[in-house]
């Protein structure tokens, strides 16, 4: 494998869909700034999305694959995402 085509794959890590990867980076951050009720929202927008561009048939199956285990994963890891394990900074 030459070095350019090293650099293809490096740049490939996943099948890209740039409406759907806008709404993860915007997950992430609000998920790691703490901004619980903006990530469930980002959530919603990021399922409603996907299932929009899988019944146009926009998505190959590798994306479908792929955007369909980051939901089945944000959806675990926010199922308890709430204000009530949020400490007061205050006290």
């Amino acid at each position: 494998m030459n070095a350019k085509n090293r650099m293809i794959k490096f740049f490939k890590k996943h099948p890209k869909n740039k409406q759907l990867d806008e709404i993860i980076q915007h997950i992430e951050v609000n998920a790691a700034n703490n901004y619980k009720d903006a990530a469930q929202q980002d959530l919603r927008e990021f399922e409603e999305t996907l299932i929009k561009l899988e019944e146009e048939g926009k998505l190959s199956d590798k994306q479908r694959v792929y955007y369909r285990e980051k939901l089945g994963v944000f959806q675990r890891d926010m199922k308890s995402f709430t204000h009530k394990d949020q400490k007061p900074t205050w006290t």
